[in-house]
């Protein structure tokens, strides 16, 4: 069941990415080709770049692969690694859990409003952001069942 949802968290972001691909060769033909620049282009770009930049952070992009600071991990001993991870991953856990009930009134509020040149209801365009904050709750709830499990404490050595 992971690997299927992986594959299909992968899928949809590979074509979302490709759509806003589109939409920006269309938007680059229609303005500096034919000197008609096209009001709907810009707008799909902008909601299909927020999509895939959230889509990737909250389904595909893994934990590791994040941007960390990690001097003071890699110098630490394996049990302090091991209170790192959980308490740091409870902060981050617990922030987003109490965010989503606030962040998903937002969305749904912005139902009601429409994107200007598309129509497309303002829900749809932020929905990613509350997928996010459930991803985050997951990602940490996960994160810290491997801490106490020992799971990913090893110092990254590379350089």
């Amino acid at each position: 069941m992971a690997r299927w949802f992986k594959l299909a968290a992968n899928a949809l972001g590979g074509g979302l990415f490709i759509a806003l691909f589109c939409v920006f060769v269309v938007q680059i033909i229609a303005r500096f080709v034919f000197n008609k620049p096209l009001a709907w282009t810009d707008e799909a770009a902008v909601i299909l770049y927020i999509w895939v930049i959230l889509w990737a952070a909250a389904a595909m992009v893994p934990e590791r692969e994040h941007v960390m600071f990690d001097l003071v991990w890699n110098s630490a001993p394996y049990r302090v690694r091991q209170l790192m991870q959980v308490v740091g991953n409870l902060m981050v856990g617990t922030l987003a859990l109490c965010g989503i009930p606030a962040s998903w009134d937002y969305v749904h509020f912005m139902a009601r409003e429409g994107s200007p040149v598309l129509g497309l209801p303002l829900m749809w365009v932020f929905l990613p952001f509350v997928l996010l904050l459930v991803s985050l709750v997951i990602r940490s709830a996960v994160s810290i069942r491997n801490a106490f499990m020992g799971v990913g404490l090893e110092a990254d050595l590379r350089l």
